[in-house]
């Protein structure tokens, strides 16, 4: 068992931040380190990051759902944080599975970044050529482009974003989709084209980053309180409660848009089989501190969707 903040023989290093070891994981660890430094007056050198390679970085030929799903992202991180090898996981929420082990809890969550995807290769889904290539491993993604264009060919794309930027300057793909938050932490934003929430909706929790510790190391969650955005914690809450009624897992095409305030926030999302030819959409609005309307429009779209998009559901029946 490791010992909390306080309790270290050194105070130089107050906390371990574990991290995916890829340039954009290191970004948002380096970012959360700079906040977490302001926040309590430290000096860089109170925050170590440490890197571990997850094993969803390992394997980039098939698509995540035929490897394991997205506990590859988190396992390792899961890992070290239970031995007490790390004091907190600094993890992108999109990529976090939607139930977690109860010895952790997420201590805080970072004010939320562009939450849209931004397409790489087009300017826009009209603008992309007639029977284009598109690289994506996203369910999401996939579904809802071929929702809006049928005749594009869908080919699956892995890897961080320089690997993919390459992939599609190899001529692998003629146009690919990356969340509009990494180009910007990554200061690669020219590279892509934002795409209107009124066409286009994202993923649930994208641009979201989510700090995770020990549920029981108190002192640690005391000095994560800090950076914790109420905005950003409530829309991520309920997101992540669309897709625990849903039943969603990383094969499920399900995309959705939390807007407003803490006071009160509107939900609109989306379920599509995976061809795209079905697409099921609705709307929901509720306080942050309920989630009944969550589960009653879950409920709602799964009502009102076929076989070909509830099988991928396990909330389905």
């Amino acid at each position: 068992m490791s010992m909390s903040p306080a309790e270290k023989s050194s105070d130089t290093v107050r906390l371990k931040l574990g991290t995916r070891n890829s340039p954009l994981a290191m970004a948002q660890a380096i970012e959360t380190r700079e906040r977490l430094c302001k926040a309590h007056g430290w000096h860089e050198d109170a925050v170590e990051l440490v890197p571990v390679t997850a094993s969803g970085d390992k394997v980039l030929d098939r698509p995540l759902a035929e490897i394991g799903g997205k506990a590859l992202w988190t396992k390792e991180l899961d890992q070290w944080l239970a031995e007490g090898r790390i004091d907190v996981s600094v993890h992108s929420a999109k990529d976090v599975e939607t139930e977690r082990p109860e010895i952790f809890a997420f201590a805080a969550c970072l004010p939320r970044a562009d939450r849209r995807d931004s397409l790489v290769g087009a300017k826009s889904i009209a603008a992309i050529p007639q029977g284009a290539v598109v690289g994506t491993s996203a369910p999401r993604r996939a579904a809802q482009l071929l929702n809006l264009r049928p005749d594009c060919k869908v080919v699956t794309f892995r890897g961080n974003v320089a690997t993919r930027l390459a992939k599609l300057e190899a001529g692998e793909a003629d146009v690919t989709f990356l969340a509009a938050a990494g180009l910007q932490r990554l200061d690669q934003s020219e590279v892509g084209s934002p795409l209107g929430e009124s066409e286009w909706i994202p993923a649930a929790a994208q641009g979201v980053i989510v700090l995770e510790a020990r549920a029981n190391d108190a002192e640690t969650h005391g000095l994560l309180a800090a950076l914790d955005d109420p905005q950003a914690r409530a829309e991520l809450e309920a997101e992540r409660a669309l897709l625990a009624n849903l039943g969603g897992t990383c094969h499920s095409p399900v995309a959705v848009l939390c807007e407003g305030d803490t006071s009160g926030l509107t939900m609109r999302a989306a379920i599509f089989s995976p061809d795209g030819a079905e697409r099921i959409e609705g709307e929901a609005k509720f306080a942050p501190s309920d989630h009944a309307p969550i589960a009653a429009l879950a409920d709602d779209l799964l009502q009102r969707a076929s076989d070909a998009v509830t099988e991928h559901f396990c909330g389905g029946n």
